[in-house]
């Protein structure tokens, strides 16, 4: 009797876990974000200095892309700089992978107060948000060498 009940127990509490994992259908469409996030918006309005960064890495980086879609990580740090960005401001991603193969998306970060200014170069494209810099004082968790 004892083993049936433990049975029975043991059926209905996988039955319970099995229901538990599946979600029902979701009615929530996606919505249309914008082209650049409110949060830039809302920083580059309240600060010229990261407004100003803004502009400046996205005119960079499109300059660049036009020249070459696949900038290597120095060719993408000169051109930050020369663009006005100090040089102990700006971050860049690694160009290629540690087995040699390029890199899907090149990123690069200007600080700019208490912001970070990141750029992303994907198959040609250019896409600028703006983040908080970290606890540490860069835009970049880890080391990128």
């Amino acid at each position: 009797m004892v083993v049936r009940v433990a049975g029975s127990l043991l059926i209905i509490a996988a039955a319970l876990t099995m229901t538990a994992c599946t979600a029902a259908p979701s009615s929530v469409q996606p919505t249309a974000s914008p082209s650049r996030p409110a949060s830039t918006q809302a920083t580059a309005a309240t600060d010229p200095a990261v407004a100003a960064t803004i502009s400046a890495v996205e005119s960079t980086l499109k300059t660049l892309v036009a020249g070459n879609p696949k900038p290597d990580r120095e060719t993408l740090r000169a051109a930050l700089v020369s663009a006005g960005i100090p040089h102990g401001n700006v971050e860049v991603s690694v160009s290629r992978t540690p087995t040699g193969l390029d890199v899907d998306a090149m990123e690069s970060a200007a600080r700019t107060g208490d912001s970070c200014i990141m750029g992303q170069i994907r198959d040609g494209a250019v896409v600028v948000t703006v983040l908080p810099v970290l606890a540490t004082g860069k835009c970049f968790v880890g080391d990128a060498r």
